[in-house]
């Protein structure tokens, strides 16, 4: 029993592994994944306890996790960074398209006295993103409820992603440019998605037509396209712009022109009375300081509102005077008589046989109102006398008198500030019977402000000085100045343009007070190849004072018709030279020319010694 009982027992632990194997083994097999997770949950909260824990030897590790962190964070901002600046995108169409208009800003101009003659002011400029649009027709109808003036299918057009066959989508589109405050709050209260504005440079104008063609005008863009705007413009403001400058308008020193604006406005408002009552198709009138070239006063009408719309290719925009060329008519006389006493073969004493008509072969020349007999060099001259100025011409010479012209400035494109001026028309092959011709203005077509600029030295002592739009002193002026004739040349021509007015075609613009001289011109217009009597120019060259030159002025009608007042006259004595005569006592004050109504002592000194026609 007992041998039994010990083998039972040795026998029980070999049959428990058999019975209990199974079920331990299928148990083990259930439960791993159950128990991975336990392992691998136990091990990331071990890890973040250790981690979190302030023990010492646990810092670089937290260390090393920081610093992994912000090394991805940096990465991702960098990697960003480099995608914007290869690939911009919307945000570079955007600053492409706007780039031109809105970050250029232009120096005020101003007159000579410091008032604004030209500004910028800031507005907006409202454009479409056409692919971000949700409803084009919607946003089309909104938005031409704010500007009836744009026709509904235009505005669909501009907020389509594609039109006019593109392949790619567009992205940008101006819908209305420098729009008013108001306008832009109604469009900004729509909230129209991919509708936005920018902020631009407008340029204004406070004083509308008056000096326009000297100012100029800039486009929409803020370009300047005409006059001293351009002019500004070629001086390095758009070199500014090419190179990425975006100058501020403050920043920018402001261009001080010559102009005196009350002036301007003055001689304006004049010429278009002149204008209307003798019924003129267009006219002219400049002001010019002798002793520094500057132009004080500059009008040509029709003219324009710089602050609407600007046709260069209309007519009535065109600067008369310096992109029109006219034969001058008997201002030019002055010339041709300063050239005959400049040449010293001729006196203020010498004589010219105006008995008859001067002949060239089947030409025939003759006087207005002729006086029938020899004539002296004042007489030619008070007198218009055709005759006697063609003498005094052919007596220097074809050679002669082309260089003295030349020497005149009036055969050579005249160049001011303003980009816009002509070139005279002079005749190809100039002989003996052009010079005849052109001596009493006709034959040579130049702008009037040559004219002008001649006449100038020919009463400021005979210097030279180029014209200009900017305010300039008498030193910078010398600097500039060459001398044409000789100051006795001068001296007696300011005589006979004195005389002209106390005796000759001068009379009507001889105003008490100023002491004024002048000259009168009238030249037939060309039409279908002839001279017609019917349609002519008229000029007038005034002077003031005589007895020592300050300014000259030109006052010019085209095409002016006989009124009662004038007896059916339509020369330069009966329109353009009262004219003159009305400006000059209208702006004499503004001036601080002080009027005297005594004559001076002694205003010819030098003239006095030849006890020539007129003093005697």
């Amino acid at each position: 029993m007992a041998t039994l009982a010990d083998k039972g027992q040795q026998d029980l632990p070999l049959q428990q592994p058999e019975v209990r194997a199974e079920p331990v083994r299928v148990t083990v097999q259930a439960d791993a994944p159950v128990r991975a997770r336990a392992a691998g949950g136990s091990r990331l909260k071990a890890l973040m306890t250790n981690l979190f824990r302030t023990r010492l030897d646990k810092s670089a590790t937290r260390l090393g996790l920081i610093a992994l962190g912000f090394v991805g964070l940096y990465g991702v901002l960098s990697a960003r960074l480099v995608y914007l600046g290869v690939k911009p995108e919307e945000q570079e169409t955007l600053r492409s398209q706007t780039r031109g208009s809105v970050s250029v800003a232009r120096p005020s101009i101003l007159d000579r006295n410091g008032e604004i003659m030209a500004m910028d002011v800031r507005t907006v400029s409202i454009y479409a993103e056409p692919h971000k649009i949700i409803d084009r027709d919607e946003a089309a109808e909104l938005l031409n409820a704010v500007f009836p003036d744009m026709p509904g299918r235009e505005l669909r057009d501009k907020l389509s992603p594609r039109r006019g066959g593109a392949r790619s989508t567009i992205k940008f589109a101006w819908i209305k440019r420098e729009v008013t405050p108001a306008q832009w709050a109604q469009v900004h209260r729509m909230g129209i998605p991919g509708i936005g504005a920018v902020p631009e440079n407008k340029r204004v104008y406070p004083n509308g037509p008056v000096a326009a063609h000297v100012v100029g005008v800039a486009d929409v863009d803020n370009t300047g396209i005409a006059g001293i705007e351009r002019w500004i413009d070629q001086q390095g403001l758009q070199d500014l712009k090419g190179a990425g400058f975006a100058p501020e308008a403050q920043d920018l020193k402001p261009v001080q022109l010559s102009l005196d604006l009350r002036v301007t406005h003055a001689m304006r408002d004049e010429m278009q009375k002149a204008m209307t009552k003798f019924k003129a198709k267009a006219a002219a009138a400049a002001l010019m300081d002798v002793t520094t070239g500057e132009i004080v006063a500059h009008v040509s009408l029709p003219d324009y509102d710089p602050n609407f719309s600007f046709n260069p290719k209309d007519d009535n925009n065109i600067n008369r005077l310096q992109v029109g060329v006219y034969e001058m008519g008997s201002t030019f006389k002055a010339m041709t008589t300063a050239m005959a006493l400049d040449s010293g073969k001729y006196t203020v004493n010498s004589s010219f046989d105006a008995r008859s008509a001067l002949r060239y072969g089947r030409f025939k020349i003759g006087d207005f109102h002729g006086k029938n007999r020899v004539l002296t060099l004042p007489e030619v001259f008070v007198y218009s006398s055709n005759i006697g100025t063609a003498r005094m011409a052919l007596g220097i010479g074809v050679e002669g008198h082309k260089a003295f012209l030349r020497k005149m400035g009036q055969l050579d494109r005249m160049t001011t500030e303003l980009p816009e001026a002509s070139a005279p028309i002079v005749p190809r092959n100039w002989g003996e019977l052009n010079t005849m011709t052109i001596s009493f203005g006709h034959g040579l077509a130049v702008a009037p402000l040559q004219a002008l600029a001649a006449t100038a030295a020919l009463v400021n002592g005979g210097l030279m000085i180029p014209p200009t739009y900017i305010k300039r002193t008498p030193e910078e002026a010398r600097v500039l100045a060459r001398r044409v004739i000789k100051p006795e040349t001068s001296e007696a021509m300011r005589y006979v343009m004195r005389l002209n007015a106390e005796k000759g075609s001068a009379q009507r613009a001889n105003i008490p007070g100023y002491y004024m001289g002048g000259k009168t011109g009238t030249s037939e217009k060309v039409v279908r190849g002839r001279y017609s009597k019917e349609k002519v120019l008229t000029t007038f060259m005034a002077v003031w004072p005589s007895d020592k030159a300050r300014y000259v002025l030109l006052t010019m009608l085209d095409e002016p018709q006989p009124v009662a007042e004038t007896m059916g006259q339509r020369t330069s004595g009966w329109n353009a030279g009262p004219t003159a005569g009305i400006i000059l006592e209208r702006i004499g004050p503004m001036l601080d020319i002080v009027p005297r109504f005594e004559n001076p002592p002694q205003p010819f000194p030098v003239v006095a010694r030849y006890n020539p026609w007129g003093m005697r």
